[in-house]
């Protein structure tokens, strides 16, 4: 019983400490990514109950946010739209440093396409660092990536992540000849449900990097591929030499085939997330380097973890 209370007074003392830095809107500065580094930010909304949080959060959505927030329907799905756009402003006020931008005052607008770009705003004559982000959430997990001055895309996808319809079936219809062939030639059906669920991960982050929406990139248009892949299944590709994974496009070389670059994680034990960002164009053509992939776990306002280097973060492919 004393212990228990103990932890109720550290808990309350945790609660008051936290409101006076919210009351400054105190984010620990983050120092920008290096070239081809990928800073990658995540929530899990399980982590985050306490409703003066929450409310927290609400007070630096914009208006139209708040919007979107309650019109989803249901306490779960609006948690996670709430936590969805705090990781977003949060992460991206923490690079704000020398201009000191708080949460709320960030703005937004979208690309012909419709993704999310920061919509940069003069703040005394300061010049702002060209941040690229980009946002993706299962149930369980809440994911933002930023890089500076490269495209980005991101994933994520429970590891449990069940189809309702056959698995070649349903890749027949959206992945390429070639990974449907990678597929097929595995017989086990828990690892091949596996190896579905990284192809898919992957493409969509690029997708996502390429910022011109579903429809002007559609999955079947392109194929995910191994430089030094022999038999081409994710799993094999844990070594060194195995980081380079490639883009053929069918319908539109010229604009969808880039150089980019991708990483495939294991995150937090429970879900895959892919990464992929523009690579350096001088070296369009001779391969890639791996990614430089910093992880951290944070609930905005009251704790951040980097994790990178531990076992919530395992790589798979694309990282140093």
């Amino acid at each position: 019983m004393l212990l228990l209370l103990r932890h109720r007074l550290n808990f309350m003392m945790n609660i008051r400490c936290f409101q006076r830095s919210f009351s400054a809107a105190s984010l620990a500065p983050v120092q920008l990514p290096s070239p081809m580094e990928t800073h990658l930010w995540y929530i899990l909304p399980n982590e985050v109950k306490n409703a003066s949080l929450l409310n927290q959060y609400l007070e630096i959505l914009s208006p139209c946010e708040k919007e979107n927030v309650f019109r989803m329907r249901g306490e779960q799905l609006q948690r996670r739209a709430l936590l969805a756009r705090a990781l977003v402003r949060t992460t991206i006020a923490r690079y704000q440093t020398n201009s000191q931008v708080e949460p709320r005052s960030l703005k937004f607008k979208k690309n012909i396409y419709g993704k999310p770009e920061v919509e940069w705003q003069d703040v005394d004559g300061s010049h702002l660092p060209p941040l690229h982000f980009n946002i993706s959430h299962t149930s369980s997990i809440i994911a933002c990536g930023v890089t500076v001055n490269s495209a980005i895309g991101i994933d994520v996808e429970e590891k449990q992540r069940k189809l309702k319809n056959n698995i070649l079936a349903f890749a027949r219809r959206y992945f390429s000849p070639y990974e449907v062939g990678l597929l097929t030639a595995i017989s086990d059906p828990e690892f091949q449900r596996q190896e579905f669920i990284k192809l898919w991960t992957l493409k969509e982050a690029y997708v996502k990097a390429l910022g011109r929406g579903f429809s002007a990139a559609p999955f079947k248009t392109f194929t995910i591929r191994f430089r030094t892949a022999t038999q081409g299944h994710l799993s094999e590709h844990r070594d060194s030499e195995a980081f380079d994974v490639v883009v053929d496009s069918f319908d539109d070389p010229k604009n969808l085939t880039s150089n980019w670059q991708f990483a495939l994680i294991e995150l937090a034990g429970s879900h895959y997330a892919a990464v992929c960002i523009e690579g350096d164009r001088t070296t369009k053509g001779n391969g890639t380097r791996p990614m430089k992939l910093t992880v951290r776990r944070t609930i905005p306002f009251v704790e951040d973890e980097c994790v990178s280097g531990t076992d919530a973060v395992v790589a798979i492919v694309g990282l140093t």
